[in-house]
């Protein structure tokens, strides 16, 4: 205030919030959005029904679905939905366990600051906490070695328990490690197994048991002329990124005609070029073509009369997978097509899967692209059981790249917790106490995978503790057993020592950048009228679930 006038800084509308109440809002949102997934969490975990504003209807309990489908409007909200995002796109797996230990770290550090300790104390305990936890993480792992085939089975079933494929995860299990062991490479000395190379296709029809492995890549296109063969075999394989037709002028042109020959001349130059191009191809010994572009109708027919298989606007990240698998070069200019350019497959061939007809091409030179194909009753089914098999794949290639894992089912986090508390008391001090909270917040996985399995979470905590103070650090939650415990590596419940130790590290992050946020400045939301000229979502747009 100014001799009584009111100074303003900031525009009119615009909400601030300061100090503990921007705290406490942001931590209520962050602890929202953890609460919203923590059902979802283990082998008894729900799953959630998501309907869009189109009314388009997703089924799943996988963590980073849920946060990309829901509409988020509340930006520490936002700053969780990225922490899955950012598991998922790291290891693949563990998206709601991260979430959720994020929420817990908050929940805890609200605590902390009711104790009126600063939040800068809690961070640099929190990150002295996470530093040990990576620390002791290393040392609980165990090494395996990347042909261990019945762990890396068992880590693509762990991954894929509690899920809609739970029911087929063995199968499916056997197929994701027999895709990944396929891609492995060597690269400068290290093992690398990139899942992009296995592509994963899914075809409403049959039942997920019908989902098969293929030594070679599904492309979800037909041939273009029903006149060319079905199945080719000894294929060579032409990858061209340039289209089999006339090429339009780039500017407008206009052609004078007065006699009718000249019509026929004109048609049959055209005709000429598509015929040239066709011979090109058919002089270079390709029996098999895939065009990222169009194919004219008069290209398609010279193709079928050479005996050509030929497939049209087939997707870029195809291309690359057919360049990898078969060995060919994707060309750009039809004229630089030469017999070295070619790829080879013993077979390709068009099958008919479902309603649809579906390239095949089998047995490919290279290897080191295969595919999958998910079959299953519902669009529901197959979409749920498409995102399993992606987590599946996810840890069997971060096992065979670290050649390390952990035992799951709470068993490392408790391990962890307990190795924490030790660690706390001889740091002592304030940070003591959040060194402690961050044990607690470890500790609340088992409890969350008790009580969605409806066991009772302080008496299954208690058991776990005194397990492994014995230095029973495999043991974890189980519902295999009445006293809700087990060994986690006798029951095959284990995961890459990636997916933990992103948890930890995505979690933490999270926690900290909002426990720094002491000021919130909103500006005032665009009025409705003025929303679609000012650059914001027009009026006709609808807005689907918010938090």
């Amino acid at each position: 205030m100014l001799a009584g006038q009111p100074i303003l800084i900031l525009k009119e509308g615009t909400r601030r919030e300061r100090g503990r109440e921007a705290m406490e809002n942001n931590i209520a949102a962050a602890v929202a959005i953890a609460d919203a997934v923590k059902t979802t969490l283990g082998p008894k975990g729900m799953d959630k029904m998501l309907v869009d504003s189109m009314g388009d209807v997703v089924i799943t309990n996988d963590g980073v679905t849920i946060l990309k489908e829901i509409d988020v409007e509340h930006p520490a909200a936002k700053m969780m939905v990225e922490v899955a995002k950012t598991q998922d796109e790291a290891v693949g797996d563990g998206t709601t366990t991260a979430v959720v230990l994020a929420g817990e770290l908050l929940k805890n550090a609200r605590s902390l600051l009711d104790q009126k300790i600063h939040p800068v104390t809690i961070i640099e305990g929190y990150k002295m906490a996470a530093d040990k936890a990576l620390e002791f993480l290393n040392e609980i792992a165990t090494p395996i070695s990347r042909d261990n085939m019945e762990m890396l089975k068992r880590i693509a079933m762990t991954a894929m328990t509690g899920k809609q494929s739970a029911p087929y995860r063995e199968y499916l299990a056997e197929l994701a490690v027999k895709a990944v062991l396929s891609i492995v490479e060597e690269v400068n000395g290290k093992i690398v197994a990139d899942i992009d190379n296995v592509k994963v296709e899914k075809k409403v029809g049959g039942s997920v048991k019908d989902t098969e492995f293929i030594d070679g890549i599904v492309i979800d296109k037909e041939r273009v002329h029903p006149g060319m063969p079905k199945v080719v075999r000894n294929a060579k394989i032409a990858l061209i990124n340039a289209p089999l037709e006339v090429k339009k002028t780039e500017f407008d042109a206009e052609i004078q005609i007065t006699d009718p020959e000249q019509i026929k001349k004109f048609l049959e130059s055209e005709e000429m070029l598509i015929k040239d191009m066709v011979e090109k191809i058919k002089a270079v010994g390709a029996n098999v073509v895939f065009c990222q572009k169009g194919i004219d109708d008069l290209a398609q027919h010279y193709l079928a009369k050479a005996g050509i298989y030929a497939v049209r606007r087939v997707k870029k990240s195809d291309m690359e997978k057919l360049a990898k698998a078969t060995g060919a070069r994707i060309v750009t200019k039809l004229e630089d097509l030469s017999p070295e350019d070619l790829g080879e497959a013993e077979v390709v061939e068009e099958r008919k899967i479902g309603e649809d007809n579906m390239t095949f091409v089998i047995g490919a030179k290279n290897k080191k692209a295969v595919s999958i194909l998910i079959r299953g009753g519902t669009e529901h089914v197959v979409d749920e059981i498409e995102r399993s098999m992606h987590d599946a794949l996810s840890v069997v290639a971060a096992a065979i790249e670290d050649q390390k894992i952990t035992p799951g089912g709470g068993a490392t986090a408790v391990e962890l917790a307990m190795k924490l508390r030790d660690y706390a008391a001889r740091v002592g001090g304030r940070e003591q106490m959040a060194i402690e909270a961050f044990a607690d917040a470890l500790e609340s996985i088992p409890k969350i995978l008790a009580l969605n399995g409806g066991l009772d979470p302080i008496d299954v905590l208690i058991r776990l503790r005194t397990l492994h103070k014995e230095d029973k650090r495999t043991y974890g939650v189980s519902f295999k057993s009445e006293d809700g415990v087990g060994d986690m590596f006798e029951e095959g419940v284990v995961e890459p020592l990636r997916v933990p130790r992103q948890e930890i590290v995505s979690a933490v992050e999270a926690a900290t950048m909002i426990l720094r946020i002491d000021d919130v400045i909103a500006a005032k939301p665009l009025e409705k009228g003025k929303e679609g000229k000012e650059g914001g979502v027009p009026e006709t747009e609808t807005e689907s679930s918010e938090f």
